[in-house]
């Protein structure tokens, strides 16, 4: 159960994120659009994990493993622009959000 402070800290981090892959990250990835999906922080707000949604999902796994080889990099940007409302910036372990891949399953199956 995520308390009030997880929340806010978890929403600041979605956006902050989103910005920087939708801006700031666009030349590193050309022609692919990364949303981030959802950001859960630990309880003690030292770990967020942040889940991406990558499209085209033609090669997700290289792009993901390409952000993740980005980590501190991407850790740094996203310090400096919430250096002012966090004093700890968690560390970032992202995800493939696979979730409407799982969707689009059931409903595959459910229409069978």
């Amino acid at each position: 159960m995520e308390n009030t402070r997880q929340k806010r800290i978890s929403r600041l981090v979605q956006k902050e994120l989103s910005d920087i892959f939708q801006k700031d990250k666009k030349h590193h990835y050309p022609n692919v659009m990364i949303s981030v999906t959802v950001v859960r922080v630990t309880a003690d707000l030292s770990y967020a994990r942040i889940y991406l949604s990558i499209y085209p999902a033609n090669k997700p796994e290289e792009i993901l493993n390409e952000i993740k080889a980005n980590t501190n990099v991407i850790r740094d940007e996203l310090a400096q622009r919430v250096r002012h409302q966090l004093r700890k910036i968690p560390e970032l372990q992202f995800f493939i959000d696979d979730s409407l891949d799982y969707v689009e399953h059931i409903e595959n199956l459910l229409n069978e």
